[in-house]
């Protein structure tokens, strides 16, 4: 079998149990730190949380998806687990990237409104 579509089983399937993960952990959390920020307008607040999980998710599976047509041709299992690998450490640096800038953003945003 193609070690490429294997990769892309993989990488697929790595990415979007980590992004499924880290969504849902940070929605969570997201919404005590949302309605702690907004504490007169909860709907309000929820309603933000839950914007912010869907633009992350469009986000981040649309550029997981996107960046297999970048792979080139994997003929050995040593570069096969070395492409996984940095493919997936990109998405977690963006996961991360993300979060922050949105925690910084929101705080920000909701301390000019007040």
């Amino acid at each position: 079998m193609n070690l490429n579509i294997i990769g892309y089983i993989i990488y697929l399937i790595l990415t979007s149990t980590i992004i499924l993960k880290v969504g849902s952990i940070c929605y969570n959390n997201g919404n005590v730190f949302i309605k702690n920020l907004l504490k007169e307008n909860i709907e309000l607040s929820i309603q933000i949380n839950k914007a912010l999980l869907i633009g992350y998710y469009l986000l981040n599976i649309g550029y997981s998806a996107i960046t297999i047509i970048t792979w080139n041709k994997i003929e050995t299992n040593v570069y096969l687990v070395e492409i996984i690998s940095q493919k997936i450490s990109i998405i977690v640096l963006i996961i991360a990237i993300m979060h922050y800038s949105n925690i910084y953003l929101i705080k920000k945003f909701i301390h000019k409104l007040l």
